[in-house]
């Protein structure tokens, strides 16, 4: 059967309004889920850009937030302009729906190559970097016949399963997670590669900044990329401790479909997959596996709906009154390092959600909180 949902939707950003949104961004302690919390909240990135000392401030911070400038955001622009790139916005027609849908997704994603390809339906193949050679023949066998059918091939461009999966993908759309910037792939020998897939019918995406060179804390990041821009994610050769059972989790904590070929017991490469068999994940041999699992989510538009744009803005009483000093304390004093739900702390305190979200975004703000997944906070351990 083959994939659906291929249909182009979304509100196109202005030139001001990326150059805004890429500066907020790129300013100090601004995450996505920050990101998404100052547009709500203020409307948008101009506004929320000029409200970022006044909250860095009023959240105790020792020392003043760097706010990207408008020169250092055009640079950017103008280098991704050279480099044949662009940068794409949560809710415009080219941003990966199911992306769209997952906690704190990207505001902005660095985008190279063919947006056709970003929003089709994916299914995200990985596996072992040091795989096997019956491993990389059966990444590529999936891929093509999984691809055939109308879905986008994703993965992480590394080397083994990965690496397999986009060659196999190549005429049919694949698209390549990096973690680092676009003009820095990880590992080098995939330069090639990676030319082919942005040249051809592919596309290659990334949050990070140009220039950024990947880190082992960022390879994390794409594999959130894979498992979010996916209905399901295929594991192939995966050790016990590997990134390969992150994107796998990632997956599973989306609410995405894991799916795992079987090895050998004896096969350390094959101990994380056999473990995900173990766990509930669908056992796959075949790409039929695969796609019937899938056929009931990818027949309908299950993401078509943009989830971040910049709304009409009307003034907000709670933001020229801020909470005083009194309420604040009671909101941090109900903070501590162990995580704990927003709505927890608006029935322990007692204070309006408005407030209550306010001080948060202070405190994030000034680098004094520490989001974690599920939505849940803590404060960040004092220097």
């Amino acid at each position: 059967m083959s994939a659906g949902g291929s249909g182009r939707s979304g509100i196109t950003l202005t030139d001001k309004q990326r150059t805004a949104w890429l500066r907020l961004i790129r300013s100090d302690n601004v995450g996505p889920a920050t990101f998404r919390d100052l547009i709500n909240n203020f409307g948008t990135a101009e506004r929320a850009l000029d409200m970022l000392p006044e909250l860095s401030q009023r959240g105790g911070a020792t020392r003043s937030i760097r706010i990207a400038t408008l020169a250092e955001a055009e640079r950017e622009l103008e280098y991704a302009r050279k480099f044949g790139a662009r940068f794409v916005g949560i809710g415009e027609p080219d941003y990966p729906p199911a992306l769209r849908q997952i906690d704190a997704a990207p505001p902005l994603l660095a985008m190279k190559g063919q947006g056709s390809t970003a929003i089709r339906p994916s299914i995200g193949i990985v596996g072992s970097r040091n795989a096997s050679i019956s491993g990389v023949k059966m990444a590529a066998l999936l891929a093509r016949d999984c691809g055939a059918t109308g879905y986008t091939i994703t993965s992480g461009l590394a080397r083994g399963i990965d690496a397999g999966a986009h060659r196999a993908s190549l005429d049919t759309g694949t698209m390549a997670a990096l973690a680092g910037g676009l003009d820095r792939p990880y590992p080098p020998e995939n330069v090639d590669l990676l030319k082919e897939i942005w040249d051809g019918k592919g596309v290659a995406i990334s949050e990070m900044p140009f220039g950024w060179e990947p880190r082992a804390r960022d390879f994390p990041r794409r594999n959130r990329l894979i498992a979010g821009t996916s209905l399901g994610v295929v594991v192939i050769e995966a050790a016990s401790r590997s990134g390969s059972l992150i994107t796998a989790r990632l997956a599973a904590d989306f609410g995405r479909l894991v799916f795992a070929v079987p090895g050998s017991p004896l096969d350390p490469r094959c101990h994380g997959t056999n473990a995900l068999l173990k766990n509930g994940a669908t056992i796959t041999t075949e790409a039929r596996d695969i796609l019937e699992a899938l056929s009931p989510l990818s027949s309908i538009d299950l993401f078509s709906r943009p989830q971040v744009e910049e709304p009409a803005y009307e003034e907000s009483e709670i933001f020229n009154q801020p909470p005083g000093e009194q309420d604040r304390s009671r909101i941090i004093d109900a903070l501590g390092v162990t995580p704990v739900e927003i709505n927890d702390i608006i029935r322990h305190t007692g204070l309006a959600a408005s407030a209550v979200y306010l001080v948060i975004l202070e405190l994030d703000i000034a680098g004094r909180l520490h989001r974690h997944p599920g939505g849940l906070v803590s404060l960040a351990p004092a220097d």
